[in-house]
């Protein structure tokens, strides 16, 4: 019998990424991807541009590829919009992986061959089979020897409610009101000139308040509130001027200029319960403790990602059970300690499952940690192509260097002041003052589950 491919689940930019590393290694590969093409996931959000530039968004494998059939390079110091990034490099990086990629392919299981999850014998042996649902509903099963999991978690939304569950009415009559994605500029019969209230604290809901704070979804009918479920919004402007990345770091820069001149409310310490429909057609957030946010006609929900793991089910895994990220990855990302960027170096090693072959990359080796860039997917894919095809040296040689967000202090001073608690203080007067980037301010927008 021949040796199966190893499979890559999402042909976004990690899994293409993965694919390029194992071309380069002589290695088979299938890619499947649920979306109707490649980097289906991106397109979501292509409005938004990323806070990384062109030189940190490709991977070297991916460019080795592309090179061969003629790619020119973008400017390296450019930051893209999603689109662009789909565009001009991920499209072309799937067409270089010819029929390798198989899109319109829904994993709806990963499991053993002739195993379910209890069973022991010959276990190790044994290849994987995905169950694999295509567009007309029909399940095959494609044997593999190994798998990378780079799907991502842009798929699962987290929800309004402050314990982990949907808030009473959020998908009922209500429902129609809330969006889980950042607002589109052209999408001005929704925002322009009405009350939306923008939920989380991270890279996303500043995105989502720089766009509503901005033409053309901005007007003087417009109310903008921002909805916080810590104690104040602090540390959420990000790191400003401290900010290795300094278009993320002016996100924040601009959101404190729009608080300050009374374009964005900032509601702190509310934890929604429930998304209440008024009478007018409107909705109000109620929070556990009896506030509430009233005469809203949107919430933009921006509260952060989950991986998807009901596929996974007859797999053997070992993960967090808070960030249901890989329990030996979980230490460096947790955001109760730490927001700093400062992720330790980590590869095969670190990312394999106890079903030996087994890997999770990308986002969804972050499980519902955030802060994510694509330096960390390439590198983790780099490592664990080389693993797979023996090359044990270079699979443990795994090098990051990430770029520093300026801002250091995790969730888990949640109910404090800020600058209270968290692994390092803050640096002094972060974010207060502006950053000249020589890219218009309002078309530097990013979202979280890409960051770059």
């Amino acid at each position: 019998m021949p040796t199966p491919p190893v499979a890559v689940i999402g042909a976004g930019p990690i899994g293409l990424a993965a694919a390029a590393e194992l071309v380069r290694r002589g290695q088979d590969v299938v890619v499947l991807e649920r979306g109707a093409r490649a980097a289906a996931g991106v397109r979501t959000w292509g409005h938004v541009r990323l806070f990384s530039p062109w030189a940190e968004l490709t991977s070297p494998a991916a460019v080795a590829l592309l090179q061969k059939a003629g790619w020119i390079p973008p400017d390296p110091m450019r930051c893209p919009t999603g689109e662009e990034w789909a565009d001009r490099y991920l499209d072309p990086l799937a067409a270089a992986l010819g029929d390798r990629v198989r899109s319109g392919s829904t994993v709806v299981g990963v499991s053993k061959a002739d195993r379910d999850l209890l069973v022991d014998s010959g276990r190790d042996e044994q290849p994987f089979v995905l169950h694999v649902r295509a567009v007309d509903g029909s399940v095959s099963r494609l044997a593999a020897r190994a798998v990378i999991d780079a799907s991502g978690t842009l798929s699962t939304p987290n929800p309004l409610g402050a314990e982990g569950y949907p808030a009473a009415g959020e998908q009922g009559v209500a429902a129609k009101h809330t969006a889980y994605a950042i607002p589109r500029p052209d999408d001005l019969e929704r925002y322009a000139g009405r009350a939306t209230a923008v939920v989380g604290s991270g890279a996303s809901a500043l995105t989502a308040l720089t766009s509503l704070t901005s033409d053309p979804l901005h007007t003087l009918d417009s109310r903008v509130v921002w909805v916080l479920r810590r104690e104040s919004a602090g540390r959420a402007f990000g790191g400003g001027e401290a900010d290795q990345l300094p278009a993320r770091g002016a996100l924040g820069t601009r959101v404190r200029a729009a608080v300050a001149d009374g374009r964005i409310e900032v509601v702190s310490g509310f934890r929604t319960s429930a998304l209440e429909a008024r009478t007018d057609g409107r909705v109000a957030l109620r929070s556990a403790d009896g506030r509430a946010v009233d005469g809203l006609d949107e919430v933009v929900c921006v509260t952060g990602f989950r991986p998807d793991l009901s596929f996974l089910s007859e797999v053997r895994l070992d993960l967090d059970s808070r960030l249901e990220a890989p329990s030996r990855l979980a230490p460096e990302i947790d955001p109760n300690v730490h927001s700093c960027g400062s992720v330790r170096p980590h590869g095969h090693d670190v990312l394999e499952q106890p079903d030996r072959g087994l890997y999770l990359a990308g986002m969804k080796a972050y499980g519902r940690a955030p802060s994510f860039l694509a330096l960390t997917g390439y590198e983790q894919v780099r490592s664990i192509a080389a693993a797979l095809a023996g090359d044990l040296a270079a699979a443990d040689a795994v090098q990051l260097m990430l770029p520093e967000t300026g801002v250091c202090g995790g969730a888990g001073t949640f109910d404090e002041a800020d600058g209270a608690g968290g692994c390092c203080g803050a640096p002094a007067g972060a974010g207060s003052q502006p950053i000249g980037l020589g890219v218009p301010a309002d078309r530097l927008l990013d979202l979280s589950p890409a960051n770059g």
